[in-house]
């Protein structure tokens, strides 16, 4: 216990928690929009909802469990914490996602498969309207260089593993045509996409250019019948693939066209391998129907994400259900948002050899069969450790590593336009559970002016410090991990009022029973609150340990409510010891607090007196 000649330094105090009050709102002012506004839920605010309508690549229905993981990792990316309030129901064969806000990109992002794959790059070109009317002549790559795109890559940064960075074509080696040739067999024959050097050297495969190795396309059709997706094209050469017509039904029609897309642009034949170049070349800002659906065990032919080249790959060495952990960030140096992957164990290893057996090569982080980065490898990359880099500002790298995070869905799914949901309860609950919470503050208020006095002042003052702490960081919370304000929530921090009040009363109460046994108010404020900071914390302790309990065992709003609780549970410690304590002890170096008219302990002070001359006269 301290005692009353313990060296205090309140103004340290008040300084730490005004320093970290400004630090708060330097933030709120300062980052993302700047503007003081906590997010609200879709019971005040309303929301966005999105319908996601699975599909499998043969048609069938979806199967139960197959929904209910999906819908298991959609929550988990669009509510990781629990407290966004947002919703994933499972309806029929369809996942209807409902979001706050009236911002439904969101929403269609969640139904991303986030099947990744790392791809080597076999050849580039650019896509239809990717380059100037004019362009250049074709320039041969450099030798043991990437054919389209510089030998050289970016150094790694300081303390990190190299990373691959991107590499920028500097001239196509097939020059791009404006449409599918009407008879590519007619003319003098192009060559085959020569491949880059490599290949995975645990695992040797054939280069593209070898035919006799590469057996027959996937379920090839009729030679002359239109290529999928583009029933206006010209024909294509003997030997591609054509769809055939669904007799059975939209399900059917749709396995169909998958079939068809798998067998143009994932043959393993050179031929047709050039020609899906050239067709994909005019269709990049068309919706993919293979995306999500490609085989990682044959080569693919697909876009970028920003429709710029068309990429012939090799098949998959690292596979999305090998990443252990996915973040998003800011590179420094280069002034740009990177998205970080930490592999597992063996995909570290296989990362390790095939970095350091393929340097001056490019590498295809392929997402839902598009390409989302091609950097090139500098040196070696041990450890599991490297970055996607691409054209990402700091939203689209933090879906990115959300969806990586979270692990691929098991089905593909196809969004609906979005339809925006009216508030549940609307500003009117809200503007009512405000002032609930306004009406228990100023009785809180009375009370403690009525009994405390000067000492009422200053548990208002520490009331003010704990709110005005509590909105900036509800705005950071929404700003940083999408945390939005419901009735639930409101709640839990109306109950933390309470809390806080409950912890004044507790020292406020300790330093009477001080005043009771005889000290002055001056050397009973340091005694009681050494007596009374411990049962404080053991009361806030128990109120902590039950809003953790109930936040991990609750769902929906239920949680948020508990995130409050447990929040506001918090900062009233950090309110008690870092502002009420030290203005208590300032009022008790004051001669005037020390009247009983100030501080309202005269009642107190006379029973102190009663009992001192009770005892002087038991001694006579």
């Amino acid at each position: 216990m301290a005692s009353s000649s313990a060296p205090v330094h309140p103004y340290r105090y008040l300084s730490l928690f005004l320093a970290l009050l400004i630090g708060a709102y330097l933030l709120v002012f300062l980052t993302g929009d700047k503007q003081a506004k906590p997010k609200l839920g879709i019971d005040l605010q309303g929301g966005t909802r999105v319908t996601l309508t699975a599909r499998t690549p043969d048609g069938s229905t979806p199967t139960r469990e197959a929904l209910i993981q999906a819908q298991e990792i959609i929550g988990a990316r669009v509510n990781g914490l629990g407290v966004s309030g947002s919703e994933v129901v499972i309806d029929g064969s369809n996942l209807i996602i409902t979001v706050p806000g009236q911002d439904g990109s969101e929403a269609r992002n969640l139904g991303q498969t986030a099947r990744l794959y790392i791809r080597p790059v076999v050849h580039v070109i650019p896509a239809q309207g990717a380059q100037p009317a004019t362009p250049a002549a074709p320039a041969a790559p450099a030798p043991g260089g990437i054919p389209g795109g510089p030998a050289g890559g970016l150094p790694g940064l300081p303390g990190m593993p190299p990373l691959i960075a991107p590499a920028e074509p500097e001239a196509p080696v097939v020059p791009p045509t404006p449409g599918m040739p009407a008879h590519p067999a007619s003319t003098e024959p192009a060559p085959a996409p020569a491949p880059q050097p490599r290949p995975f050297p645990e695992e040797p495969t054939p280069a593209p250019s070898d035919t006799s190795a590469n057996p027959a396309p996937p379920a090839p059709a009729a030679p002359g019948a239109p290529e999928p997706g583009a029933p206006a094209a010209p024909a294509p050469a003997p030997g591609a693939p054509a769809p055939a017509p669904g007799p059975h039904g939209p399900k059917a029609e749709l396995a169909q066209r998958i079939a068809d897309e798998k067998a143009l642009r994932q043959s393993t034949q050179p031929q047709i391998q050039l020609l899906a170049l050239q067709f994909q070349a005019t269709r990049c800002d068309q919706q993919d129907v293979l995306a999500g659906n490609d085989d990682p065990n044959l080569p693919l032919v697909t876009c970028s994400k920003d429709h710029k080249e068309v990429y012939l790959l090799d098949k998959s060495i690292i596979s999305g259900d090998e990443i252990k952990d996915a973040s998003s960030g800011l590179n420094q140096q280069q002034g740009e948002y990177v998205v970080d992957v930490t592999f597992k164990e063996k995909a570290a290893d296989v990362w390790a050899t095939f970095t350091a057996a393929n340097i001056g090569t490019q590498t295809a982080f392929v997402l839902d069969s598009q390409v989302v980065s091609a950097p090139a490898i500098q040196e070696a990359i041990p450890g599991g450790r490297t970055q996607i880099t691409g054209h990402f500002n700091a939203s689209t790298a933090k879906d990115l590593a959300n969806v990586l995070k979270y692990g691929s869905l098991p089905l593909s799914f196809e969004s609906s336009e979005a339809e925006t949901v009216s508030a549940t309860l609307g500003l009117t609950s809200l503007r009512a559970g405000l002032w609930a919470g306004l009406i228990g503050l100023g009785l809180v208020l009375l009370y403690s002016l009525a009994y405390y006095r000067v000492l009422g002042i200053l548990t208002a003052l520490s009331l003010v410090a704990s709110g005005a702490m509590v909105f900036a960081i509800l705005v950071l919370l929404g700003r940083y991990i999408n945390y939005t304000l419901d009735l639930a929530g409101i709640a839990g921090l109306i109950i933390g009022i309470g809390t806080t009040a409950d912890s004044f009363v507790v020292f406020f109460e300790r330093i009477k029973d001080e005043i009771r046994e005889g000290r002055s108010f001056r050397s009973a404020v340091p005694r009681g609150w050494a007596r009374a900071r411990k049962t404080i914390v053991s009361g806030n302790a128990v109120t902590f340990l039950a809003a953790l309990v109930l936040y991990i065992l609750a769902v929906g709003q239920v949680k948020g409510f508990a995130f409050t609780l447990g929040l506001t549970t918090i900062l009233d410690i950090v309110v008690v010891f870092l502002v009420t304590w030290p203005l208590v002890f300032l009022a008790s170096k004051s001669a005037r607090m020390a009247k009983p008219a100030y501080n309202g302990l005269g009642a107190v002070q006379q029973i102190a007196r009663e009992r001192r001359a009770a005892s002087l006269t038991g001694q006579g």
